[in-house]
């Protein structure tokens, strides 16, 4: 009987370390859509990506120009040289299509790359500092149902991630 009331007793007492080692560990948060916002790099990279679609729809623009302006003048043409320019006209419309299409790739490629390359820093960022703060695990916000204003890390995790901005 002695045996069974020290083992309970050992339980107990390794349940309540167990406890006070769980209640010390530290837990935080992040609002990623505000870091990734916020994110020096992000609106560099927004300004490079408009740039580059401005570009690409610039481009678009005086192909697609250029194809009507085939199409009115074919369509001033009699039936025998419509035939003959037939051909022309729809290799036009066919390199229209195959470059909007390998824009959009191109784009949607990079922008893709650029977004990894953004949260990996940020993912960093977040390790960097609960290391140093000594937190066992951070969140993402919107996993979160509920949560304490005072385990937001948001602010000192935009920090981090902003000092390397150039001025």
């Amino acid at each position: 009987m002695k045996r069974i009331a020290l083992m309970f007793v050992g339980a107990a007492f390794a349940l309540s370390i167990a406890a006070t080692a769980q209640a010390a560990e530290k837990f935080a948060y992040v609002d990623l859509s505000r870091t990734f916002a916020e994110y020096y790099k992000t609106k560099d990279y927004e300004k490079s990506l408009t740039d580059k679609e401005n570009s690409y729809t610039a481009e678009r623009d005086k192909k697609v120009g250029e194809v009507k302006a085939l199409q009115d003048k074919i369509n001033l043409l009699s039936e025998k040289e419509k035939a003959e320019k037939k051909t022309d006209f729809e290799n036009k419309v066919k390199t229209l299509q195959e470059f909007d299409t390998q824009k959009q790739m191109d784009l949607r490629k990079e922008y893709n790359e650029k977004t990894k390359e953004i949260f990996k820093d940020i993912e960093e960022a977040v390790k960097q500092y609960a290391e140093k703060e000594g937190y066992v695990m951070v969140f993402n916000d919107r996993v979160l149902v509920y949560q304490v204003k005072s385990m937001d890390i948001t602010d000192k995790v935009i920090n981090i991630i902003n000092k390397g901005q150039k001025k």
